[in-house]
């Protein structure tokens, strides 16, 4: 059974007691779209009390908003009770909530394409806000005020710019006008909240006309005014003809895989973030430069990302990669034991994918890429770092104390033998007495 048949036959039990029941909201939307809702939500008539008689497996989530999360199966549905909201005093949440009709309830809600309902038992759209209307016209459109539903919920701002990206519709007029107005409340939200809606945005196949939508609302530089300061840092126009700092990260964003990782995209938001502030001209050599931008950005890259609150391994991977982006111009020069030790990191691919969009969105030169691409399958039939040929106990058992010469013997050691030049483990041990003796006591 599906998880729709489960919702159903959910809706089929509150209208044989008698009690009013549709599917609502997302789910109505996704489904008229021809794409599979994640989840399926119930509004009734019935009250939570109702409810709870109704599906002895329930507990109430949500008790102040009438909600009831029930479970069918191994699934959970949350049913809720149609409402209407009083004052919203915080931005974010009404302080009360009056149980209404079916009408009252769809009128309080954010987008008309959000604020349908559907009976799954008699198979019919209830429509009262004209949400079927902009859905088929690609239209996001505020339930009655603009202003009012976005100051009502502050967090509705970027939810537009969400549905608007990742839905590919366009938002109307006026709900844009009152959209950029009421921009600047988005700092009255929980960090949380606007991270997790950035990253909606952002891992959306769609991303770029998102990233736009962001900066032409003015919310990029409330969230993120570093990229702003992109804007109008030109570059040297022999490597980068695409224009400043904000274009070229621009373009990488629309370069990236439809399915690109967290760390991947923000990566390519921030991997420059550190030319505006390091930013010099070379007056002897009439050059644009940006020294240390790599170091720079790598450590404002990790001040961005704990300010937005996101996991230590994502703000890792992304400092990470920042600060090795321009590495991959000296990849060639590389001796194979370096190379090998840079191409087994964690984070390796991701920055390798972030190096390409790099180069296609400036000079166009793929060459380290292609160098690497031909080395990663020189060395598949082998780990990058197999284990060591010796180790730190064996050069003990040698007679060896812990010394800074003993982690220099034990790297050169690893070196010859990501080179194949040491296979073996006595062959190593023979190199080390030929080339070393053990400090006298």
């Amino acid at each position: 059974m599906t998880a729709r048949d489960k919702a159903a036959d959910l809706v089929r039990v509150l209208q044989e007691k008698g009690f009013t029941a549709y599917f609502a909201g997302g789910c109505v939307r996704d489904s008229l779209r021809k794409s599979e809702p994640e989840d399926y939500d119930i509004a009734t008539d019935a009250t939570p009390e109702r409810v709870r008689e109704c599906f002895p497996k329930s507990f109430p989530i949500g008790a102040h908003f009438g909600v009831i999360l029930v479970r069918k199966g191994d699934e959970d549905f949350q049913i809720a009770t149609f409402r209407s909201d009083g004052a919203y005093l915080d931005g974010r949440h009404p302080d009360k909530v009056t149980f209404s009709s079916p009408e009252e309830d769809a009128r309080r809600r954010d987008f008309t394409i959000n604020g349908m309902f559907y009976d799954p038992v008699a198979e019919e759209v209830i429509d009262f806000v004209g949400g079927q209307k902009d859905l088929e016209a690609g239209i996001i459109r505020a339930i009655g005020d603009a202003h009012t539903r976005f100051h009502e919920d502050h967090l509705r701002i970027l939810r537009a710019i969400r549905f608007a990206t990742t839905l590919e519709l366009e938002i109307e007029s006026g709900t844009w006008s009152a959209l950029c107005e009421e921009a600047p409340n988005i700092r009255r939200i929980s960090v949380e909240r606007t991270r997790d809606e950035l990253v909606k945005i952002l891992l959306s196949p769609h991303r770029l006309r998102g990233f736009d939508l962001l900066v032409e609302s003015g919310l990029a530089e409330i969230l993120l005014p570093e990229i702003m300061e992109m804007r109008g840092c030109e570059q040297p126009p022999q490597f980068h003809p695409e224009g400043d700092v904000f274009v070229h990260t621009r373009i990488m964003l629309g370069l990236l895989p439809a399915e690109a990782s967290l760390p991947l995209i923000l990566s390519a938001l921030l991997h420059d973030v550190g030319k505006p502030p390091t930013y010099s001209f070379d007056t002897e050599n009439q050059r644009i430069r940006f020294n240390n931008h790599d170091t720079v950005g790598a450590q404002m890259s990790e001040e961005i990302l704990r300010r937005l609150k996101f996991s230590n391994e994502t703000i890792n991977a992304v400092a990470e990669a920042v600060a090795k982006h321009m590495i991959f111009k000296d990849v060639q020069k590389m001796r194979v034991a370096k190379l090998k030790r840079f191409m087994a990191r964690p984070t390796f691919q991701d920055e390798l994918e972030l190096h390409r969009v790099d180069c296609k969105s400036s000079h166009g030169m793929l060459d380290n890429y292609e160098f690497l691409r031909e080395k990663a399958e020189e060395f598949a039939n082998e780990p990058l770092i197999p284990p060591r040929l010796v180790t730190g106990d064996d050069l003990k058992a040698m007679g060896w104390k812990p010394s800074p010469q003993m982690g220099r013997i034990l790297k050169e050691v690893q070196n010859l033998q990501l080179e194949g030049k040491l296979t073996e483990r006595e062959e190593a041990f023979q190199w080390i007495r030929k080339n070393f003796s053990v400090p006298a006591e």
